[in-house]
């Protein structure tokens, strides 16, 4: 089974600290929308996007990316980083939902913040994410890959 997770992760990594610890247990192929400039997905069996919030969204790199590249039909998942919880998935829900592509999961955790005022504070949710958040995360995508497997009734070709 192929999957890619393109992302974007700048300021503090907390989304790029995710997506390692997954890359550690599963062959996957990690995309940096910042580098990648053409993209092929028809290939992959699931694809992810995962970003940290920015402007109470996920990184319009990474939603350029999806209208851009995203083929039709395909399982998709998030993941995202933020400082404060809200719903920051509406703008990427969207370009998945125009290429008719299926939202298999989603996987939220905070992030060591120091946008804007909170800068003046020295940042909100310092030390996130945290071994519990990674985890989870972790389990997460074990679990979206099991459901896929188990759907289709594939042999696993990766790591588990």
């Amino acid at each position: 089974m192929k999957i890619a997770i393109a992302y974007y992760s700048r300021h503090h990594g907390n989304t790029k600290k995710l997506l390692d610890a997954i890359g550690e247990l599963w062959d996957i192929t990690l995309i940096d929308v910042t580098k990648c400039k053409k993209a092929d997905l028809s290939g992959y069996d699931i694809i992810g996007f995962a970003s940290g919030t920015y402007f109470a969204n996920f990184s319009e790199k990474v939603i350029e990316f999806a209208k851009a590249y995203l083929p039709e039909n395909k399982p998709t998942f998030l993941i995202n980083t933020y400082g404060v919880k809200m719903n920051y998935t509406r703008e990427i829900k969207k370009a998945i939902k125009e290429k008719s592509c299926r939202l298999i999961g989603v996987y939220g955790c905070r992030g060591y913040d120091t946008f804007g005022p909170f800068k003046l504070i020295g940042g909100i949710a310092k030390g996130h994410p945290n071994e519990k958040d990674i985890k989870g995360a972790i389990e997460f995508f074990r679990s979206i890959v099991e459901r896929i497997l188990n759907e289709t009734d594939g042999q696993p070709q990766i790591k588990i």
